[in-house]
């Protein structure tokens, strides 16, 4: 049997770390006094953070083993904030490193800040960094990954991934060819694949479309010959998805919003356990709010009434807020609506005390143009609203939400309607049932993207286009869409469309952490 000093040492050397003796005794005397299996599920975790670090050497040092300890016990023991909200302009932006194999958080690389508007590499950057991390998640899949040990002489059950400089540099026809690429429009009407290392032109004559909605600056896998030129398509789908667990498994570093470290909101047991305890806890997603509709306000008090006796935890309302789009003298009516949902909201003291109000903005309301990520709606179009509901957060669109171990993203876009315009492959003109939520879905996991699409169709701030980022898997990811609701569970994520409040016979979600499940509802008329 093993004594500790060698599990110690021995657990260190398979990841290529060397421990000090002062760091070795660290650990002995902080360890020696639980049992062997958590002795050992503790020097895991321990490993984990270390690995996710930016270390130069393999030598440990003593500061280095009692951070990570820290860290661990921290996240164990600390009962944490049962809810908070980011915007995206507070998310920590990470840069892939090929050298390394890791996540590395952009500030610690460059000297400078990120600005709203970047310069004419950050278009280009924007574009690697997607690609880098779908690369490296597609590169550690099994199906690219050959076995250290083949037990099939005559078969070969993983595939060779080619970048696009290897077609370029062949001089002979090539078969059976599979290529991890970007699909651009280079010229009209032609189409292109496009990677760091090159780009080549595609003929989708004979292509065959596996699962998704292909939309240029789509990352797709492409699988078909390169002959005089031209790479001849016979298949064509999306990277395979990776769930959360394994994905921080590899990265534990990888924690995008800036209120735990090393996912320690998702480590502890005190917020594990106050997330199973708390079984009425449920968050509340409206979509299309339109103040300036008589019925809609109505029905909203119909809404807040029927809660008022049980309070949610929250209440997301996301724009837009006025059926029609702010122009000129219309802010004022803007002004005017909020505080007289303001006025509603405070009729009832049980939802003003016990329940948090979070506003998304839709792409109508005011702030800065129709590009992504929005800021949050501007003070001085909210009138007296923050007197009457002060615990009331504005943030941006989209939002990450964080409900004890659970990450949430809100996004307002009407998303599916435009990937579905500008599809270069139509799936409902060929087959009989397309199911589109589904393909939607799946689109945008395998991008680790909210927003797939070129960019003269949906502007992004280059410099954040990191906010719009799905990797690692949030736990649930809201996409308000004027789309019908939908709910999709994908890579143990669960995405849904609250769908547009007026449109949708007043329909909306309730999701219940505890159970992770989600309830369709429909504010109905007052039975008093």
């Amino acid at each position: 049997m093993k004594t500790l000093k060698a599990t110690i040492i021995s657990a260190f050397n398979i990841h290529g770390y060397t421990l000090r003796s002062d760091a070795l005794k660290f650990l002995q005397e902080h360890l020696e006094s639980l049992a062997a299996s958590e002795q050992q599920t503790d020097i895991d975790k321990i490993l984990n953070q270390i690995v996710g670090q930016n270390l130069t050497s393999p030598l440990i040092d003593k500061h280095i083993v009692e951070s990570a300890f820290k860290n661990l016990h921290s996240a164990a023991n600390d009962d944490g904030v049962l809810f908070n909200v980011c915007d995206s302009f507070s998310l920590i932006r990470y840069t892939f490193n090929a050298d390394s194999k890791k996540f590395l958080p952009w500030s610690t690389l460059h000297d400078k800040t990120v600005a709203l508007h970047g310069n004419p590499d950050s278009k280009a950057q924007m574009l690697i960094e997607r690609y880098r991390t779908i690369h490296q998640r597609t590169a550690r899949h099994r199906l690219f990954t050959a076995p250290a040990i083949s037990r099939d002489t005559n078969q070969s059950s993983t595939f060779s991934l080619r970048a696009i400089e290897h077609l370029l540099g062949s001089s002979s026809k090539e078969d059976n060819v599979i290529v991890l690429g970007i699909i651009t429009q280079l010229k009209e009407g032609q189409f292109f694949l496009e990677d760091p290392t090159g780009v080549v032109r595609l003929n989708l004559m004979e292509a065959i479309y596996k699962g998704g909605l292909f939309t240029e600056n789509s990352i797709v896998l492409a699988e078909g010959f390169y002959e005089d030129k031209i790479f001849f398509i016979t298949a064509i789908g999306f990277p395979p998805p990776e769930p959360a667990d394994i994905t921080l498994s590899h990265f534990p570093n990888l924690c995008v919003t800036p209120y735990s470290s090393m996912n320690s909101h998702r480590l502890s047991t005190n917020l594990k356990h106050a997330e199973e305890a708390n079984t009425d806890a449920m968050l509340v997603f409206l979509s299309d709010v339109w103040l300036d509709q008589l019925q809609v306000m109505q029905k909203l008090h119909i809404l807040f009434a029927g809660y008022s006796m049980m309070p949610p935890t929250c209440f997301i309302l996301i724009g837009n807020f006025l059926s029609l789009p702010i122009i000129g003298s219309q802010s004022k009516t803007f002004e005017d609506c909020f505080s007289q949902l303001g006025s509603l909201i405070s009729e009832f003291p049980t939802l003003v005390e016990n329940s948090q109000f979070v506003f998304v903005p839709g792409p109508n309301d005011p702030g800065l143009p129709h590009i992504l990520p929005r800021p949050n709606i501007p003070v001085s179009f909210l009138g007296d609203f923050m007197k009457k509901v002060p615990k009331a957060i504005f943030t941006s669109n989209p939002c990450h939400l964080q409900y004890c171990t659970q990450d949430i993203v809100v996004f307002r876009e009407d998303i599916i309607s435009k990937m579905c315009r500008n599809s270069i492959y139509t799936p409902w003109e060929h087959e009989e049932k397309v199911d589109i939520p589904n393909l939607f879905v799946k689109t945008v996991i395998a991008n680790g993207h909210l927003l797939p699409l070129p960019l003269n169709v949906a502007p992004i701030y280059w410099e954040y286009d990191h906010a719009l980022s799905l990797y690692p898997l949030p736990d649930v990811v809201v996409c308000a869409d004027k789309y019908d609701p939908y709910t999709v569970t994908c890579s143990n994520s669960i995405f849904f469309n609250p769908g547009s409040l007026p449109r949708s016979n007043f329909s909306f979600k309730v999701y219940f952490p505890s159970a992770k499940q989600v309830e369709d509802s429909e504010i109905t008329e007052d039975d008093s």
